[in-house]
This record gives C-alpha cells, structure tokens and sequence, in this order.
C-alpha cells in the first residue's frame, strides 16, 4: 500500500466517523446533543475535504474537474447513502424489519452502482 493511500484512508475513516457520530448526536433525541452534533459533522465534512486534498497533492494530481457528469455522480452518491441511512432507520427506529431491509439493499445497490458508473466496464 502506498504511505498516500494510507494517508487517505486513516483520514477518511476518521472524517467518516466524526461525521456519523455528529449526524447520531444531531438527530437522535435520547443523546439531547443538537450543537455538539452539528458540530462533529461540520468537522468530519471539512476533515474530509482536507483528506481529498492531501490525497490529491500527495499523489500529484489535478482537483476532478466540476462538469455536470461530476455533479450528477456527487448527487447520485448522496441519495444512496440516504437510501441506505433511510433502510436502517426503517429497521432501527420503526422497527418495521422487512421494509427497512429492502429500502437498505436498495441503497446498497445504488451504492455498487457507483463503481461501473465511475471506473467503467471494460
């Protein structure tokens, strides 16, 4: 593994878990941590572009240009984690165990999907 690839995933692991564990602060009630919450997302959202970029310089390669095919991948990307997040919380808050499962694997889909829609099939 080379020390850039390294680099990026200790860091996008840590800007994922601060992130995740602002997101629960924010929006479960039982925690009652709303400021600190939003707090922990703000820096896991920012700890994450810091991660891109670092990756990028360490790496020597230019910013991904902002066409539309990016934009639409980026928004793509967000709906199905939402879909997937809306599975679990389906199961987990509802407790409505079928339903949930298959809105998860739904996003779960949604997710794989990304990969022959970035990196192609050849």
């Amino acid at each position: 593994m080379k020390k850039s690839s390294f680099v990026a995933l200790i860091l996008g692991t840590v800007s994922g878990v601060l992130f995740a564990l602002g997101m629960c602060m924010a929006l479960l009630p039982e925690w009652n941590a709303f400021t600190e919450g939003i707090i922990f997302g703000a820096v896991g959202i920012v700890l994450s572009i810091i991660t891109v970029l670092i990756w990028c310089k360490m790496e020597n390669k230019k910013l991904p240009k902002m066409n539309g095919k990016t934009v639409f991948r980026i928004t793509y990307a967000i709906v199905a984690a939402l879909v997937l997040g809306l599975g679990m919380c389906i199961c987990l808050v509802w407790e409505q165990i079928i339903g949930g499962t298959l809105i998860g694997l739904i996003g779960i889909i949604m997710l794989l999907a990304l990969i022959p829609m970035i990196k192609g099939i050849k």
